[in-house]
Protein backbone atom coordinates (compact mmCIF):
# COMPACT_ATOMS: atom_id res chain seq x y z
CA UNK A 1 0.00 0.00 0.00
CA UNK A 2 3.13 2.31 0.90
CA UNK A 3 4.93 1.79 -2.16
CA UNK A 4 1.45 1.69 -4.35
CA UNK A 5 0.93 5.44 -2.84
CA UNK A 6 4.72 6.97 -2.99
CA UNK A 7 4.53 5.54 -7.11
CA UNK A 8 1.09 7.54 -7.31
CA UNK A 9 2.30 10.81 -5.49
CA UNK A 10 5.76 10.89 -7.69
CA UNK A 11 3.89 10.37 -11.06
CA UNK A 12 1.46 13.86 -9.89
CA UNK A 13 4.86 15.39 -8.65
CA UNK A 14 6.28 14.57 -12.35
CA UNK A 15 3.46 16.46 -13.94
CA UNK A 16 3.54 19.34 -11.21
CA UNK A 17 7.37 19.90 -12.27
CA UNK A 18 6.68 19.70 -15.98
CA UNK A 19 6.26 22.80 -16.60
CA UNK A 20 9.00 23.98 -14.18
CA UNK A 21 12.14 23.22 -15.52
CA UNK A 22 11.04 24.35 -19.17
CA UNK A 23 9.37 27.11 -20.97
CA UNK A 24 10.52 30.71 -22.28
CA UNK A 25 11.85 32.89 -19.87
CA UNK A 26 11.41 36.74 -19.54
CA UNK A 27 14.65 37.68 -18.90
CA UNK A 28 17.53 36.22 -20.24
CA UNK A 29 19.65 33.64 -18.73
CA UNK A 30 23.09 35.25 -17.76
CA UNK A 31 26.43 33.03 -16.71
CA UNK A 32 26.97 32.73 -12.87
CA UNK A 33 30.29 33.20 -12.98
CA UNK A 34 31.04 35.90 -16.19
CA UNK A 35 27.73 37.15 -16.01
CA UNK A 36 27.29 36.82 -20.08
CA UNK A 37 24.03 36.19 -21.46
CA UNK A 38 24.20 32.31 -21.88
CA UNK A 39 22.77 30.24 -24.68
CA UNK A 40 19.90 27.59 -24.43
CA UNK A 41 21.29 23.71 -25.14
CA UNK A 42 17.81 22.07 -25.09
CA UNK A 43 16.35 20.02 -22.11
CA UNK A 44 18.12 17.60 -20.00
CA UNK A 45 16.04 15.27 -17.71
CA UNK A 46 17.79 14.05 -14.46
CA UNK A 47 16.64 12.13 -11.43
CA UNK A 48 15.41 12.94 -7.99
CA UNK A 49 14.88 11.02 -5.13
CA UNK A 50 12.29 12.57 -3.52
CA UNK A 51 9.82 11.66 -0.18
CA UNK A 52 7.66 10.18 -2.73
CA UNK A 53 10.34 7.92 -4.28
CA UNK A 54 12.32 8.79 -7.65
CA UNK A 55 11.46 11.16 -10.38
CA UNK A 56 11.83 12.25 -13.65
CA UNK A 57 12.74 16.09 -14.09
CA UNK A 58 13.32 17.37 -17.40
CA UNK A 59 14.88 21.16 -17.24
CA UNK A 60 16.11 23.21 -20.04
CA UNK A 61 19.97 23.46 -20.32
CA UNK A 62 21.72 27.00 -21.08
CA UNK A 63 26.13 27.58 -21.67
CA UNK A 64 27.91 30.36 -21.53
CA UNK A 65 29.64 31.37 -24.97
CA UNK A 66 32.21 33.03 -22.96
CA UNK A 67 33.31 30.87 -20.35
CA UNK A 68 31.53 27.69 -20.59
CA UNK A 69 29.65 27.55 -17.64
CA UNK A 70 26.81 25.79 -17.54
CA UNK A 71 23.07 26.33 -15.76
CA UNK A 72 19.75 24.90 -15.29
CA UNK A 73 17.22 27.60 -13.87
CA UNK A 74 14.94 24.94 -13.41
CA UNK A 75 17.27 22.73 -10.63
CA UNK A 76 17.34 26.47 -9.05
CA UNK A 77 13.69 26.73 -8.72
CA UNK A 78 13.42 23.01 -6.97
CA UNK A 79 16.58 23.94 -4.91
CA UNK A 80 18.02 20.45 -6.76
CA UNK A 81 21.29 22.26 -7.68
CA UNK A 82 24.13 19.51 -8.32
CA UNK A 83 22.19 17.02 -6.40
CA UNK A 84 20.27 14.20 -6.98
CA UNK A 85 18.05 14.75 -3.68
CA UNK A 86 15.45 16.73 -2.76
CA UNK A 87 14.95 19.27 -0.54
CA UNK A 88 12.70 17.20 1.75
CA UNK A 89 14.75 14.16 1.44
CA UNK A 90 17.99 16.19 2.15
CA UNK A 91 16.46 17.59 5.85
CA UNK A 92 15.18 14.03 6.37
CA UNK A 93 18.88 12.94 5.77
CA UNK A 94 20.53 15.60 7.81
CA UNK A 95 17.75 15.07 10.81
CA UNK A 96 18.85 11.30 10.63
CA UNK A 97 22.39 11.71 10.62
CA UNK A 98 22.91 14.58 13.20
CA UNK A 99 21.78 11.81 15.89
CA UNK A 100 23.50 8.45 14.66
CA UNK A 101 25.64 6.83 12.41
CA UNK A 102 25.39 7.27 8.56
CA UNK A 103 25.33 3.41 8.18
CA UNK A 104 22.17 3.55 10.63
CA UNK A 105 20.85 6.52 8.72
CA UNK A 106 20.44 4.34 5.17
CA UNK A 107 18.72 1.66 7.36
CA UNK A 108 16.35 4.13 9.04
CA UNK A 109 15.52 5.74 5.74
CA UNK A 110 14.61 2.26 3.94
CA UNK A 111 12.59 1.32 6.73
CA UNK A 112 10.85 4.34 7.41
CA UNK A 113 10.73 5.69 4.15
CA UNK A 114 11.25 2.80 2.05
CA UNK A 115 14.33 5.27 0.74
CA UNK A 116 17.19 3.45 -1.22
CA UNK A 117 20.37 5.61 0.08
CA UNK A 118 23.85 4.51 0.59
CA UNK A 119 25.57 4.94 3.86
CA UNK A 120 28.21 6.97 1.44
CA UNK A 121 25.61 9.27 0.20
CA UNK A 122 24.34 9.73 3.52
CA UNK A 123 27.24 11.26 5.03
CA UNK A 124 27.91 13.27 1.68
CA UNK A 125 23.81 14.47 2.26
CA UNK A 126 24.49 15.56 5.87
CA UNK A 127 27.45 16.90 5.69
CA UNK A 128 26.32 19.22 2.58
CA UNK A 129 23.78 20.54 4.59
CA UNK A 130 25.40 20.37 7.46
CA UNK A 131 28.11 22.75 5.88
CA UNK A 132 25.01 25.01 4.51
CA UNK A 133 24.46 25.28 8.60
CA UNK A 134 27.97 26.19 9.01
CA UNK A 135 27.80 29.15 6.67
CA UNK A 136 24.18 30.14 7.69
CA UNK A 137 25.79 30.34 11.35
CA UNK A 138 28.34 32.51 10.21
CA UNK A 139 26.87 35.12 8.36
CA UNK A 140 24.89 35.13 11.60
CA UNK A 141 27.72 36.09 13.67
CA UNK A 142 29.22 38.06 11.03
CA UNK A 143 26.66 40.24 11.43
CA UNK A 144 26.08 40.56 15.36
CA UNK A 145 29.83 40.62 15.51
CA UNK A 146 30.25 44.04 13.71
CA UNK A 147 26.89 45.79 15.05
CA UNK A 148 27.77 48.30 18.04
CA UNK A 149 26.76 47.91 21.25
CA UNK A 150 23.53 49.61 22.42
CA UNK A 151 23.65 52.58 24.56
CA UNK A 152 23.37 50.77 28.28
CA UNK A 153 21.44 53.38 29.34
CA UNK A 154 18.83 53.50 26.46
CA UNK A 155 18.39 49.25 26.83
CA UNK A 156 15.60 47.87 28.67
CA UNK A 157 17.16 44.37 30.56
CA UNK A 158 14.42 42.38 30.29
CA UNK A 159 16.79 39.35 31.13
CA UNK A 160 17.00 38.58 34.69
CA UNK A 161 20.35 36.49 34.68
CA UNK A 162 21.98 35.36 31.06
CA UNK A 163 24.62 32.60 31.71
CA UNK A 164 27.41 31.79 29.34
CA UNK A 165 29.42 28.61 29.40
CA UNK A 166 32.09 26.95 27.22
CA UNK A 167 34.50 23.93 27.48
CA UNK A 168 35.88 21.89 24.95
CA UNK A 169 36.50 18.23 24.49
CA UNK A 170 38.34 15.70 21.71
CA UNK A 171 37.03 14.30 19.26
CA UNK A 172 38.62 11.56 17.04
CA UNK A 173 39.95 12.18 13.45
CA UNK A 174 41.80 10.68 10.49
CA UNK A 175 45.62 10.56 10.47
CA UNK A 176 45.69 13.53 7.76
CA UNK A 177 44.31 15.59 10.63
CA UNK A 178 46.70 15.04 13.17
CA UNK A 179 49.64 15.13 11.25
CA UNK A 180 52.34 17.40 13.21
CA UNK A 181 50.31 17.89 16.58
CA UNK A 182 51.39 16.80 19.97
CA UNK A 183 49.21 14.69 22.11
CA UNK A 184 49.10 11.93 24.56
CA UNK A 185 50.52 8.96 22.82
CA UNK A 186 53.72 7.33 23.86
CA UNK A 187 54.68 8.23 20.71
CA UNK A 188 53.88 11.63 21.48
CA UNK A 189 51.26 11.78 18.80
CA UNK A 190 47.44 13.27 19.19
CA UNK A 191 44.64 10.90 18.68
CA UNK A 192 42.27 13.52 18.90
CA UNK A 193 41.51 17.22 18.00
CA UNK A 194 39.57 19.65 20.91
CA UNK A 195 35.94 20.84 19.86
CA UNK A 196 35.11 23.82 21.46
CA UNK A 197 31.63 23.88 22.98
CA UNK A 198 29.63 26.87 24.39
CA UNK A 199 25.91 27.00 25.54
CA UNK A 200 23.80 30.22 26.90
CA UNK A 201 21.35 30.13 28.45
CA UNK A 202 18.79 32.09 31.23
CA UNK A 203 17.90 31.65 34.63
CA UNK A 204 14.70 33.50 36.37
CA UNK A 205 12.96 31.19 38.85
CA UNK A 206 14.18 29.05 42.15
CA UNK A 207 12.90 25.97 43.49
CA UNK A 208 11.70 24.94 47.16
CA UNK A 209 14.89 25.07 48.86
CA UNK A 210 15.71 28.55 46.86
CA UNK A 211 18.19 27.02 44.00
CA UNK A 212 18.38 28.27 41.02
CA UNK A 213 16.18 26.79 38.28
CA UNK A 214 17.04 27.06 34.50
CA UNK A 215 14.37 28.29 32.36
CA UNK A 216 12.74 25.66 29.91
CA UNK A 217 13.99 25.08 26.45
CA UNK A 218 16.61 28.35 27.27
CA UNK A 219 19.58 26.51 26.48
CA UNK A 220 21.53 27.10 22.73
CA UNK A 221 24.56 25.41 21.58
CA UNK A 222 27.44 26.27 19.60
CA UNK A 223 30.85 24.77 18.71
CA UNK A 224 33.45 24.06 15.96
CA UNK A 225 37.20 22.53 15.91
CA UNK A 226 38.84 25.69 16.00
CA UNK A 227 41.17 27.99 17.48
CA UNK A 228 40.33 30.29 20.78
CA UNK A 229 40.93 33.23 18.55
CA UNK A 230 37.73 31.95 16.22
CA UNK A 231 35.94 30.50 18.81
CA UNK A 232 35.48 33.64 20.70
CA UNK A 233 33.66 35.34 18.12
CA UNK A 234 31.49 32.05 18.14
CA UNK A 235 30.84 32.40 21.62
CA UNK A 236 30.22 36.12 21.80
CA UNK A 237 27.86 36.20 18.68
CA UNK A 238 25.66 33.79 20.15
CA UNK A 239 25.64 35.98 23.50
CA UNK A 240 24.41 38.71 21.70
CA UNK A 241 21.94 37.09 19.82
CA UNK A 242 20.41 35.62 23.42
CA UNK A 243 20.08 39.03 24.96
CA UNK A 244 23.88 39.81 26.17
CA UNK A 245 22.74 43.61 26.44
CA UNK A 246 19.67 43.31 27.62
CA UNK A 247 20.89 41.12 30.99
CA UNK A 248 20.57 42.37 34.10
CA UNK A 249 23.20 40.13 35.48
CA UNK A 250 25.26 38.10 33.10
CA UNK A 251 27.55 35.12 34.45
CA UNK A 252 30.59 32.96 33.01
CA UNK A 253 30.66 29.71 34.62
CA UNK A 254 33.86 28.00 33.19
CA UNK A 255 36.81 25.62 34.41
CA UNK A 256 39.31 28.43 34.50
CA UNK A 257 41.11 27.58 31.64
CA UNK A 258 43.49 30.06 30.47
CA UNK A 259 42.29 30.26 26.87
CA UNK A 260 38.71 30.92 28.59
CA UNK A 261 40.05 33.24 31.01
CA UNK A 262 41.09 35.40 27.88
CA UNK A 263 38.01 34.96 26.17
CA UNK A 264 35.82 36.21 29.18
CA UNK A 265 38.50 39.23 29.74
CA UNK A 266 37.93 40.08 26.49
CA UNK A 267 34.34 39.63 25.22
CA UNK A 268 32.52 39.29 28.85
CA UNK A 269 34.69 41.62 31.50
CA UNK A 270 31.20 43.07 32.86
CA UNK A 271 30.04 39.43 33.42
CA UNK A 272 30.35 37.90 36.87
CA UNK A 273 33.17 35.13 36.41
CA UNK A 274 32.79 31.65 38.37
CA UNK A 275 34.64 28.90 38.17
CA UNK A 276 33.04 25.48 38.42
CA UNK A 277 32.77 24.05 41.92
CA UNK A 278 33.56 20.79 40.38
CA UNK A 279 36.35 21.53 38.30
CA UNK A 280 37.74 23.47 41.60
CA UNK A 281 36.93 20.16 43.77
CA UNK A 282 38.79 17.94 41.50
CA UNK A 283 42.02 20.53 41.16
CA UNK A 284 42.02 20.38 45.09
CA UNK A 285 42.04 16.36 45.02
CA UNK A 286 44.89 17.14 42.85
CA UNK A 287 46.70 19.15 45.08
CA UNK A 288 46.32 17.07 47.92
CA UNK A 289 47.83 13.99 45.97
CA UNK A 290 50.69 16.16 45.39
CA UNK A 291 51.40 17.37 49.14
CA UNK A 292 50.35 14.42 50.59
CA UNK A 293 51.08 11.79 48.75
CA UNK A 294 52.96 10.03 51.33
CA UNK A 295 50.47 10.31 53.84
CA UNK A 296 47.27 8.61 53.46
CA UNK A 297 46.05 9.93 56.80
CA UNK A 298 47.15 13.75 55.89
CA UNK A 299 45.76 13.53 52.22
CA UNK A 300 42.17 12.78 53.50
CA UNK A 301 42.62 15.30 56.41
CA UNK A 302 43.69 17.94 54.25
CA UNK A 303 41.13 17.06 51.46
CA UNK A 304 38.16 17.17 53.84
CA UNK A 305 39.29 20.37 55.75
CA UNK A 306 40.10 22.80 52.09
CA UNK A 307 36.81 20.71 50.51
CA UNK A 308 34.48 22.73 54.00
CA UNK A 309 36.89 25.77 52.94
CA UNK A 310 36.51 25.93 49.39
CA UNK A 311 32.93 25.56 49.47
CA UNK A 312 32.81 28.23 52.14
CA UNK A 313 35.05 30.60 49.52
CA UNK A 314 37.84 30.67 51.78
CA UNK A 315 41.25 30.73 49.17
CA UNK A 316 43.19 32.55 50.81
CA UNK A 317 43.58 29.75 53.78
CA UNK A 318 43.79 27.36 51.35
CA UNK A 319 46.51 28.62 49.68
CA UNK A 320 48.37 29.55 52.74
CA UNK A 321 47.84 26.35 54.21
CA UNK A 322 48.78 24.60 51.33
CA UNK A 323 52.12 26.43 51.16
CA UNK A 324 53.45 25.40 54.16
CA UNK A 325 53.05 21.49 52.80
CA UNK A 326 55.29 21.96 49.71
CA UNK A 327 57.57 18.42 49.08
CA UNK A 328 61.02 18.95 49.44
CA UNK A 329 61.93 17.44 46.46
CA UNK A 330 62.49 20.54 43.32
CA UNK A 331 60.49 18.94 41.20
CA UNK A 332 57.87 17.95 43.23
CA UNK A 333 57.49 21.33 44.71
CA UNK A 334 57.25 22.99 41.38
CA UNK A 335 54.80 21.10 40.67
CA UNK A 336 52.56 21.86 43.56
CA UNK A 337 53.38 25.28 43.50
CA UNK A 338 51.35 25.21 39.42
CA UNK A 339 48.35 23.36 41.59
CA UNK A 340 48.60 26.01 44.37
CA UNK A 341 48.63 28.86 41.28
CA UNK A 342 45.29 28.01 40.13
CA UNK A 343 43.78 28.61 43.10
CA UNK A 344 46.19 31.65 43.46
CA UNK A 345 44.80 32.75 40.29
CA UNK A 346 41.02 32.16 40.39
CA UNK A 347 40.58 33.23 44.37
CA UNK A 348 38.47 35.85 43.14
CA UNK A 349 36.03 33.57 41.10
CA UNK A 350 35.77 31.01 43.81
CA UNK A 351 33.60 32.36 46.54
CA UNK A 352 30.77 30.14 46.05
CA UNK A 353 28.92 30.47 49.54
CA UNK A 354 28.37 34.46 48.25
CA UNK A 355 27.73 32.64 45.18
CA UNK A 356 24.38 30.83 46.58
CA UNK A 357 23.52 34.02 48.30
CA UNK A 358 23.65 35.64 45.37
CA UNK A 359 21.13 32.23 44.31
CA UNK A 360 23.29 31.71 40.84
CA UNK A 361 24.51 28.38 39.88
CA UNK A 362 28.33 27.61 41.04
CA UNK A 363 28.36 24.09 38.65
CA UNK A 364 29.01 24.36 34.80
CA UNK A 365 26.81 21.45 34.26
CA UNK A 366 24.71 22.39 31.06
CA UNK A 367 28.07 22.50 29.04
CA UNK A 368 29.69 19.89 30.35
CA UNK A 369 26.32 17.47 29.78
CA UNK A 370 26.63 19.27 26.15
CA UNK A 371 30.20 18.04 25.40
CA UNK A 372 28.93 14.54 26.25
CA UNK A 373 26.12 14.67 24.52
CA UNK A 374 26.14 17.19 21.53
CA UNK A 375 29.81 15.39 20.62
CA UNK A 376 30.14 12.36 22.50
CA UNK A 377 26.95 10.65 22.05
CA UNK A 378 27.53 11.30 18.48
CA UNK A 379 31.15 11.83 17.46
CA UNK A 380 32.53 9.42 19.66
CA UNK A 381 31.71 6.42 18.67
CA UNK A 382 33.89 3.11 17.98
CA UNK A 383 36.17 3.20 15.14
CA UNK A 384 35.14 6.91 14.45
CA UNK A 385 37.60 9.03 12.65
CA UNK A 386 36.11 12.25 11.51
CA UNK A 387 38.08 15.28 9.19
CA UNK A 388 37.48 18.64 10.46
CA UNK A 389 34.90 20.08 8.03
CA UNK A 390 32.78 16.65 8.29
CA UNK A 391 33.20 17.21 12.30
CA UNK A 392 32.08 20.71 12.06
CA UNK A 393 28.80 19.85 9.93
CA UNK A 394 27.95 17.06 12.05
CA UNK A 395 28.32 19.44 15.30
CA UNK A 396 26.79 22.42 13.53
CA UNK A 397 23.44 20.20 12.88
CA UNK A 398 23.70 18.79 16.22
CA UNK A 399 23.94 22.10 17.95
CA UNK A 400 21.14 24.06 15.73
CA UNK A 401 18.83 21.19 16.38
CA UNK A 402 19.14 20.92 20.14
CA UNK A 403 19.07 25.01 20.52
CA UNK A 404 15.23 24.31 18.69
CA UNK A 405 16.90 26.28 15.45
CA UNK A 406 16.64 23.70 13.02
CA UNK A 407 13.19 25.07 11.59
CA UNK A 408 14.33 28.60 11.25
CA UNK A 409 17.47 27.46 9.27
CA UNK A 410 15.52 25.86 6.82
CA UNK A 411 12.50 29.04 6.79
CA UNK A 412 15.11 31.09 6.07
CA UNK A 413 17.24 28.96 3.59
CA UNK A 414 13.68 28.97 1.53
CA UNK A 415 12.83 32.46 1.73
CA UNK A 416 16.86 33.19 0.52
Amino acid sequence: MRDAVHAAGAKVLEALLEKVGVGRRDEPVRCPRCAAVMDSRGTKTKSIVTLLGEIRFTRSAYQCPRCGATRYPGDEEVDAVKTGYSPGVRRLVADFASDVPFKRVSRQLQAAAALDISRKDCERVAEGVGQEVVRWLAAERDRLRFEPPPPPLDTPKTIDTLYIEFDGTGVPMVPKELEGRKGKQENGGAKTREAKLGCVFTQTAFNEKGRPIRDPASASFVGAIETAGEFQWRIYGEAVRRGLFEARRVVCLTDGAEWIRNIVQTHFKDAQHIIDLYHAREHLIGLCKQLFSHDLKQLNFYKDRWWDWLDEGRIEEIIGEAQQHLPRGESAAKEARTAIGYFQTNQERMRYQDYIEQGLFTGSGVIEAACRTIVGQRLKHSAMEWTVPGANAITALRCVIQSNRFEQFWEQRAAA
